[in-house]
């Protein structure tokens, strides 16, 4: 539950479900959250009258705005920033530019975002590009790992400085001091790796305002020994689709496992708060919401095939990064 007063602009029609999902999810994180108001942007034809009588319940704390586009998931960037500036997703970063929303959520098209963010609200100055940074389920609970797709090619500087923004994310959004930072790899000795993550352990390793404690492999990230993992989005963004993938083949051969015979049957019941925690620490939606890491505002991009709860979640992590003020510890830790 958020403390303070706190205003989401949500881009309703964005992801694989758009209102469907995103709607119910926005009168979700209202129930729970007495001090947030919402502006919902999108085809309001195409939900106002299913869900009025669920949001009437909330009054003036949510407004609308009818948009006459909206960018679709397969546009390029570069087609959304010049042609969609009447879209739900375009229309949602401007409310948070011009100070009319503290923060913007949307299921959409991850690039268009990003374009149409560092286009609005613009990045700060040491930030060559934002990174994509979400949590990742570990053996002792979470970490970091950015960047996740938004940057397919990085320089060594564009690494050191995701290493930076995500030192200050997990120091005031997990409180942890002196945040442990690993840079994937393909081994932990100096000479393994491109030339673009060797040059950037060499600057990694001269910072002494992060906890840089060098390369980290694949399977090190679900140890919990690193609290942020860095790489590029190409890397990132295939980490992130292979766990997740891992993560619904466990699920279906346990669910495989239990429907051999009567007896499997018998035992799952048996252990029926043990799957049923299983299932949670390693439920996608329990992590869903990705922050756009280097823009001045607080911009989070939620995975398209994102439920009821999922899409919620994302909404929820936008308020605690407001309330964290964390744009504002970035670029304190910048300067």
């Amino acid at each position: 539950m958020i403390a303070k007063a706190i205003h989401i602009a949500v881009d309703v029609m964005g992801g694989d479900y758009g209102p469907s999902v995103t709607v119910p999810a926005v009168i979700k994180a209202l129930s729970e959250s007495p001090a947030l108001t919402v502006t919902l942007l999108g085809r309001t034809t195409l939900f106002e009258k299913q869900f009025n009588n669920q949001l009437s319940v909330f009054g003036d704390r949510v407004r609308y705005i009818d948009c006459a586009d909206e960018v679709g998931m397969d546009e390029k960037p570069s087609y959304a920033l010049r042609h969609k500036k009447e879209s739900s997703m375009f229309l949602s970063v401007a409310m948070v530019g011009r100070n009319e929303a503290d923060a913007c959520v949307s299921a959409g098209n991850t690039g268009a975002l990003m374009a149409i963010g560092m286009f609005v609200i613009k990045t700060f100055r040491g930030i060559d590009r934002p990174a994509v940074c979400a949590e990742m389920p570990t053996e002792k609970g979470s970490c970091l790992m950015l960047d996740l797709g938004a940057n397919v090619d990085c320089r060594a500087e564009h690494l050191s400085q995701f290493a930076v923004m995500g030192s200050v994310m997990a120091n005031s959004m997990k409180q942890i001091n002196h945040p442990k930072i690993g840079l994937l790899n393909i081994g932990e000795e100096e000479s393994k790796g491109n030339e673009q993550v060797r040059l950037a352990a060499g600057l990694l390793e001269k910072n002494k305002n992060i906890n840089y404690i060098g390369f980290i492999e694949g399977d090190d990230i679900y140890k919990g020994d690193v609290d942020v993992v860095i790489c590029d989005g190409f890397v990132g963004n295939a980490v992130l689709k292979a766990s997740e993938g891992v993560a619904r083949l466990v699920g279906q051969k346990i669910n495989q496992s239990i429907e051999r015979s009567w007896l499997t049957k018998v035992q799952a019941l048996l252990s029926r708060s043990l799957f049923k925690e299983l299932q949670k620490q390693i439920d996608p939606s329990r992590y869903n919401g990705a922050s756009i890491l280097g823009l001045r505002k607080v911009i989070i991009v939620s995975h398209g095939k994102a439920d009821i709860q999922g899409f919620c979640n994302a909404i929820l992590l936008a308020c605690r990064q407001v309330e964290e003020d964390l744009p504002e510890k970035i670029q304190l830790r910048l300067s």
